[in-house]
């Protein structure tokens, strides 16, 4: 295809290609995969990994230098900056797309979205520590949501309009950090819309272990606390940790329900539901330490491992 005659830039965040060889060979059988530029944004060392790949098939493919140390909402951000298809795709090293899924999501851009959301399956759904994780940060964009407007999309794992993002000027990478909660109340606020396609499918690979699943939550729930400390007021901050207990609650609420409406078409393994409820009470304490005290040191550095090397954590049984 000639240069520029992309239609969707898939953005992805790295260390080394070997991170992303799954996701790039997911990317290769997609229905459309002429139309896709890929995005690599990673140290300088990863031009030097994807030299010597062959990446033909493909309508173009990008290394951005995002240094050893750039955080991940900063190397994202400079995906998007260099993408040059109209559509972006925020993806991440674990997450691996059904063949038809970027047909599926421009198919959705036909009308005026700002955003399109793909379905989220679960990628290793042998146990009930990933059942969990899958549960709690993805169940509800499950395949059998039914297609519509959406007033919870995600913040990654969907496709942009380009433009709307760039609109955001210096303030993306801000609006890319999950720990901002920024990105969609700014879109929403402009007049934005997003868009749920289940036809667009994906499975995220979940944390699967013990440890790993206890340090994700915790490690999550202190970045949330401390973002929010940050902008928030100290009586709202000492509100919130008061109410850790009720935070808790809440979170495993809508987990629960999830658990529930799949055992209705499939059993889910032994012990899922007690992990939920550990995951919520792991985060809710997570945000009570950094509504008072800030980030612990070590909370991104574990956070930004597990999202670049989820695979390690994973237990056995990916499809």
């Amino acid at each position: 295809m000639p240069e520029g005659s992309a239609r969707l830039s898939v953005v992805l965040a790295t260390d080394t290609y070997e991170t992303i060889r799954p996701v790039v060979e997911r990317l290769r059988r997609q229905t459309i995969r002429t139309q896709l530029e890929v995005v690599l944004v990673g140290p300088r060392a990863l031009r030097q990994d994807t030299d010597r790949m062959a990446f033909g098939e493909f309508a173009a493919v990008q290394v951005v230098d995002g240094g050893s140390s750039t955080p991940l909402p900063a190397a994202r951000a400079a995906g998007v900056r260099r993408a040059s298809a109209p559509i972006v795709f925020i993806g991440e090293t674990h997450t691996y797309p059904h063949p038809g899924w970027a047909e599926a999501l421009l198919r959705a851009f036909e009308e005026p979205w700002a955003a399109v959301i793909p379905a989220v399956d679960n990628a290793n759904p042998a146990g009930a520590v990933s059942w969990a994780a899958y549960l709690s940060d993805y169940g509800k964009w499950g395949y059998d949501r039914p297609a519509g407007e959406m007033q919870d999309p995600l913040l990654y794992n969907t496709a942009y309009r380009r433009s709307v993002l760039l609109e955001l000027g210096d303030d993306l990478e801000r609006a890319l950090d999950p720990n901002m909660e920024a990105l969609w109340p700014t879109l929403r606020a402009r007049g934005h819309r997003a868009w749920f396609e289940p036809t667009a499918r994906i499975d995220h690979l979940n944390v699967g272990r013990p440890g790993p699943f206890v340090t994700e939550k915790l490690a999550a729930g202190l970045l949330v606390g401390a973002g929010r400390a940050r902008r928030w007021p100290w009586r709202r901050r000492l509100l919130y940790l008061l109410a850790a207990p009720a935070i808790a609650c809440v979170l495993a609420t809508r987990p629960l329900a999830e658990a529930r409406r799949i055992t209705r078409s499939q059993r889910l393994p032994r012990g899922t539901r007690l992990w939920i409820i550990a995951g919520a009470l792991l985060k809710a304490v997570g945000e009570a330490i950094g509504y008072a005290i800030g980030t612990p040191w070590f909370a991104e550095a574990h956070m930004a491992d597990i999202e670049l090397h989820k695979v390690r954590y994973a237990a056995s049984g990916a499809r």
